[in-house]
C-alpha cells in the first residue's frame, strides 16, 4: 500500500507549519515573557485538560481508523470523521496545540493551531478530490451527511 494514501495530506502541511513551529518555538524560548498568558486560572487550567484530553482521544481514534480502514480501500464515515471530514488535522488545530499552550501559558500553542487549520484547509482540497473519484457517489453522500463539513 502507498505510504501516500495512508497519510493523505499530512506531508504538505507539515511542510507548511514546520517552519512556522521552529520560528515560534524558537522566539518563545528566547523571549519567554512576550509569549506569557499570564497564567490559566484554575477554571481555564481545567477547561484547557478537558479539551487537551478531547483532542488526544480524537486523534488517537482517527488514527486507528485510519489504520484499519485505508489499507482496506474504505471511506471512513463514522467516529471522528461523522463529524468534520478532517478530524485529525482540526483536532490537532483546535484541541491539541492551543490548549497545550495554556496550560504552557503561552498564547504561542493558538498560533501554531490557526496555522495548522490554514495549512490543512489549504492542502486537504487535494486529498478531498482524491478520494471524490475514488469513492464517487459514497464520498459525495458523506459529504452531506458530515455534521461538520466546512471545519
Amino acid at each position: 500500500m502507498k505510504t501516500n494514501l495512508l497519510i493523505g495530506s499530512a506531508k504538505k502541511i507539515a511542510r507548511f507549519v514546520v517552519p512556522y513551529l521552529i520560528a515560534g518555538l524558537t522566539a518563545n524560548i528566547l523571549y519567554p515573557g512576550f509569549f506569557k498568558v499570564g497564567g490559566p486560572s484554575d477554571l481555564l487550567q481545567w477547561v484547557s485538560v478537558f479539551l487537551l484530553f478531547t483532542g488526544v482521544i480524537n486523534w488517537v481514534w482517527s488514527a486507528k481508523l485510519i489504520l484499519a480502514k485505508v489499507p482496506q480501500q474504505e471511506l471512513i464515515t463514522a467516529g471522528p470523521f461523522a463529524i468534520v471530514k478532517h478530524p485529525l488535522y482540526t483536532g490537532v488545530a483546535f484541541l491539541i496545540f492551543p490548549w497545550i499552550g495554556i496550560l504552557l501559558n503561552s498564547w504561542l500553542g493558538i498560533v501554531l493551531g490557526i496555522v495548522l487549520y490554514i495549512g490543512s484547509r489549504l492542502y486537504s482540497q487535494e486529498e478531498e478530490k482524491t478520494l471524490a473519484l475514488q469513492f464517487g457517489r459514497e464520498w459525495d453522500d458523506y459529504c452531506k451527511k458530515v455534521l461538520l463539513p466546512w471545519l
